[in-house]
C-alpha cells in the first residue's frame, strides 16, 4: 500500500518534476487543493539568470531552488514536505534539495 505524503498551508508539499529539458517545483496546498508557489527553468523572472542555449542540470536546479526558497520565506514558509515522486535521491533533485535547505527552508 502506497503511503500518501499530504501537505498543509503551514508545511506545504513541495513536488518536484524533471523532464530531460526541464525542472519544475510547486509547493502545493493539498488539504485546500491550492498551489501556493511554483518555479521552473522556464519562469520567466529567472530567463535573464539563466544561459542561453542550456539543459536543465545541476547548476540551473540549484537556482530553481533559491529562488523558490526566497519566494517561500517571503510568504513566511519555513518548513515543507519533500516529494520528489519515483524519482531517486541524486543529481539535479539533490542540487535542487540542498539549495533549498542552504537559504534556510527545513524538510
Amino acid at each position: 500500500m502506497k503511503k500518501k505524503i499530504q501537505g498543509n498551508s503551514k508545511r506545504p508539499r513541495l513536488y518536484v518534476f524533471r523532464s530531460k529539458k526541464h525542472i519544475y517545483v510547486q509547493l502545493i496546498d493539498d488539504i485546500s487543493q491550492k498551489i501556493l508557489l511554483s518555479s521552473s527553468s522556464i519562469a520567466k523572472d529567472l530567463k535573464h539568470q539563466l544561459p542561453i542555449k542550456y539543459k536543465a542540470n545541476c547548476e540551473i536546479s540549484t537556482l530553481i531552488g533559491k529562488d523558490i526558497a526566497k519566494k517561500a520565506k517571503i510568504q513566511g514558509i519555513k518548513s515543507v514536505i519533500f516529494d520528489r515522486g519515483r524519482r531517486l535521491y541524486h543529481g539535479r533533485i539533490k542540487a535542487l534539495a540542498d539549495s533549498i535547505r542552504q537559504e534556510g527552508i527545513q524538510f
